[in-house]
């Protein structure tokens, strides 16, 4: 009741500031303008049970459009019949929404600081009624299991330690404190990306993802993890998994769905007909009064908030850092705002729905940490912003129908340094090019287009023909265009961070050393000489995968090497960090990995350098990028026959042991059969 009158003061606050500046709107009383709030708040909940069957059967495009007509329908009516108001246009009603919602965030923002707990008030409500007409008190210790698994995507551990010790993290840090949950660390192998911890966590498998883009021989063409046709290919791939999300489970905001018979904005599902979820489960935020307009509202401010902070890094001559114009600053708003309010909304919709398992990937910090850098002031604020999040959903947890364990994990870290374009001063493919005699081959390269993910699968699913893959959004697209264009190009680089792959496509198989000699003779060394490169790995015809650098050259299989001496010179895995040469060995053999596979150099503090546009990164070894983190209720042990040392630390190495132990105590609490 004390939620319901708090909403109910804060519309009116927002409707009189409105009503007062916009001039074709104009009310006699206070008093009139409280009924309309009230009507406005009694509409919405009238009028959404009335648009299920338009979102059933339209999607989440006709879930958004009746909804953003039924606020605009309710709030004129509101204006036009209640005693006492007057309202003489359609646009003055766009108009007062507009401004109450600017209000309505400006007020929560002053009182309460940053967060979006306005977005479950509604959800809250009807879960605590629910509850009482149960006879269930709040945190009913009686209520069967439930799972909720959130992905913090590119949260290094050592970086959310940080974030709790100042007081960013006030939430996860309550938990480990009060010693409900245990925080620790675990290895996130090479490839270092999203794609392959991400089937890693919901499939236990994620063999067949050498980066996060590719070019395979087969099809030959790139092939890009978070376009929506190739994610549903690589899922294709891991049918037959034990996926985490079977039974029943619910996929929120992921590349992959996890065998999950519900999911929504799934990269992999796009393409596919309501490919962004059933649109009922968008109509509590798209009707929800106000709340679709403070999203936007703060959308906007967030793009102001983005331009402010770039100029700050340049005239505080901050570096390394990157340019942070374009397309970055609206989509960075439309990630950090709209579609983290959405994505909240329909967590919260699904546990006070009793879903047994749901999965949620929340990407804001690793949008800005790619920009900006994974430790600046901005990036810990948009983690800050994130165990806001988590704070919203204990409030649904606590009258949920199911008593949910909280997961909460990354897929891996980010590691901070200047690019290698900005130490080279040109980009791989050039210097390729270059150390081939080749200068201008014909060739792709394609890097940067991990920010676009979900503009790719919005419009996708607006425009995009599913047979055809849909629409694709930013560099990557041109990449691909251009590789398809007129046969196979005569070399391909790709960047994943600090990880760069080199194919040469015209040939039919993969190049060994001794091919690449013969072809191109200062290609390899002259690589693995350059300032910002670490390490050059390439098959051999007769010792296996070898590892070159500057000065001395590491085998990485010496079973298949026989007798042979283990390192020639200087070894050059040193200062990669721990498991490089394991790490070197299992990618080397990946399919589809490049004919050359190149880690760039890491500095003594751990600063890499991304073969893309990005100030922190990750893909590759050094820094924190391999250390991803696992915060999980104490009860719930990590098994100690599963841990592996590294760097001192007995920690679990590879995504896919993270997911056997999801599974595991999954079926301990009967939340999996």
């Amino acid at each position: 009741m004390a939620d319901a009158g708090v909403s109910l003061a804060t519309t009116t606050v927002g409707l009189a500031a409105a009503i007062a500046v916009v001039s074709g709107v104009r009310t006699s009383s206070p008093l009139a303008v409280l009924l309309t709030a009230v009507v406005v708040a009694v509409g919405a909940l009238v009028v959404a049970p009335l648009l299920r069957p338009v979102a059933r059967f339209g999607g989440a495009g006709a879930a958004l459009l009746s909804g953003i007509g039924a606020q605009l329908a309710v709030a004129w009516a509101a204006l036009a019949y209640v005693p006492g108001m007057h309202v003489e246009s359609g646009w003055s009603v766009v108009q007062v929404l507009v401004l109450t919602g600017l209000v309505m965030a400006a007020g929560r923002w002053l009182w309460a600081g940053p967060g979006n707990g306005y977005v479950v008030d509604g959800v809250v409500r009807r879960a605590r009624r629910a509850a009482s007409a149960a006879g269930r008190p709040a945190d009913d210790p009686d209520r069967p299991a439930g799972l909720l698994v959130v992905q913090l995507d590119g949260v290094a551990a050592p970086v959310l330690e940080q974030a709790m010790e100042a007081g960013l993290a006030p939430t996860m840090q309550r938990w480990v404190v009060d010693g409900s949950h245990r925080l620790e660390p675990w290895w996130a192998r090479l490839p270092a990306t999203t794609p392959a911890s991400q089937a890693g966590l919901l499939y236990g498998d994620s063999s067949t993802i050498p980066a996060f883009r590719w070019w395979d021989r087969e099809l030959g063409r790139l092939v890009v993890a978070n376009h929506p046709a190739d994610a549903a290919a690589i899922e294709a791939g891991l049918d037959g998994r034990d996926g985490l999300l079977a039974d029943g489970g619910v996929a929120v905001s992921t590349m992959f769905s996890g065998d999950a018979p519900t999911g929504f904005l799934v990269m992999s599902r796009t393409g596919r007909r309501r490919g962004l979820g059933p649109g009922q489960g968008y109509l509590r935020f798209f009707t929800s009064p106000f709340v679709l307009v403070r999203a936007l509202t703060v959308t906007v401010g967030e793009m102001a908030k983005e331009l402010y902070q770039a100029r700050r890094q340049r005239e505080h001559g901050v570096h390394p850092r990157v340019s942070r114009g374009g397309w970055y600053v609206p989509l960075r708003a439309l990630t950090n705002v709209l579609l983290r309010d959405l994505i909240t909304s329909i967590v919260a919709e699904a546990l006070a729905r009793g879903v047994p398992t749901v999965f949620v990937d929340l990407v804001d910090y690793d949008e800005v940490a790619h920009h900006a850098g994974p430790t600046r002031p901005e990036a810990l604020r948009a983690l800050e912003g994130l165990d806001g999040v988590l704070g919203t959903l204990e409030r649904v947890l606590a009258w949920a129908p199911r008593r949910y364990r909280v997961v909460v994990l990354s897929d891996h870290g980010q590691s901070l340094g200047a690019t290698y374009e900005q130490v080279e001063g040109r980009s791989l493919l050039d210097t390729v090019r270059e150390l081939m005699a080749e200068p201008d081959a014909p060739g792709v390269t394609s890097a940067g287009g991990e920010d676009f993910g979900p503009l790719t699968m919005l419009l996708t699913r607006l425009v995009g023909p599913p047979r055809r893959g849909g629409a694709v959004a930013g560099p990557d697209r041109q990449a691909v265009t251009s590789a398809s264009s007129a046969g196979p190009p005569e070399v391909v680089v790709t960047g994943s961070g600090n990880l760069g792959l080199v194919w040469f496509p015209r040939h039919g198989a993969r190049l060994t050393l001794e091919d690449l000699q013969e072809l191109y003779p200062g290609l390899v060394a002259g690589l693995a000489g350059r300032p910002g490169v670490g390490v050059v790995v390439v098959d051999t015809r007769d010792r296996g995968l070898v590892a070159v650098g500057e000065a001395g050259v590491r085998l990485l299989e010496p079973v298949r090497a026989g007798s042979s001496a283990l390192v020639d010179g200087t070894d050059p895995v040193l200062g990669l960090g721990p498991r490089a040469a394991e790490d070197l060995a299992r990618a080397g053999r990946l399919p589809c990995t490049g004919d050359l596979m190149v880690v760039s150099a890491v500095t003594a503090s751990g600063h890499v350098h991304a073969f893309e546009g990005q100030v922190g990164s990750h893909g590759g070894l050094g820094g924190a990028q391999s250390w991803p983190f696992l915060l999980h209720p104490v009860e719930w042990e990590v098994d100690e026959a599963d841990r592996t040392d590294v760097a001192g630390r007995r920690v679990l190495v590879g995504a896919e042991l993270v997911h056997a132990h999801l599974v595991r105590w999954a079926r301990s609490a009967g939340v999996r059969r």
